[in-house]
């Protein structure tokens, strides 16, 4: 089975922020129809608005919610209730001398609450699971690591 995501990118300034630098905003708009736009920019490394959302921002946060609802759905299957779920992830960006780059990695850090201190050990474990089943981090070509932590 197939599914189709459409996104619409608007750039709407065509001139040089600067110049002398002939350096370009890098401010644009994405819509997806019946959803709120999101205004973007580059990271503050890369000469953008800090207070905007970047490409590398959303990449992270995609993994990391893609991440949680697979990890819901196999507790769920597993008869585990969740209480509490959170994450500080960390997304690790190597840039080259010619200007390219990618991610190397990233680590998820969650933090679980269950209702049964019986099924630590298999929240623990279904992390690996909710990985498999994740479908952004099974489109990455690098590695997502977990780190979780469970309690009641």
């Amino acid at each position: 089975m197939k599914h189709l995501f459409k996104a619409e990118l608007n750039w709407t300034s065509n001139k040089p922020q600067d110049a002398i630098s002939k350096v370009y905003s890098k401010n644009h708009q994405i819509k997806i129809e019946g959803k709120p736009d999101l205004d973007i920019s580059a990271a503050k490394a890369f000469k953008g608005d800090p207070s905007l959302y970047n490409p590398e921002d959303l990449l992270l946060s995609s993994l990391v919610s893609c991440h949680m609802m697979s990890y819901l759905y196999v507790c769920s299957q597993n008869g585990i209730e969740i209480v509490e779920y959170s994450d500080n992830a960390e997304a690790t960006l190597e840039v080259n001398a010619d200007g390219s780059g990618q991610f190397v990695e990233v680590r998820l850090y969650p933090k679980i609450k269950i209702s049964n201190s019986d099924q630590i050990q298999l929240a623990l474990e279904l992390h690996q699971k909710a990985n498999q089943l994740c479908f952004i981090a099974n489109s990455c070509n690098f590695p997502v690591l977990h780190e979780a932590s469970c309690g009641v």
